[in-house]
């Protein structure tokens, strides 16, 4: 039962880290272009040459 008094803060803590990691990328426009990414893989782009 003493564990809870640190594993409580620690896991509200967390949660609160990952509720501001993804407020921020949704601010900065992280998920605008949902379709683009899938295209550019699908795409053959010979215009870059190979390292």
């Amino acid at each position: 039962m003493n564990m809870l008094i640190f594993l409580i803060p620690i896991a509200l803590f967390l949660g609160g880290l990952g509720l501001y990691a993804f407020l921020w990328a949704l601010k900065s426009g992280q998920y605008e272009d949902l379709d683009g990414a899938a295209w550019r893989v699908i795409t053959d782009d010979d215009d870059h040459p190979a390292a």
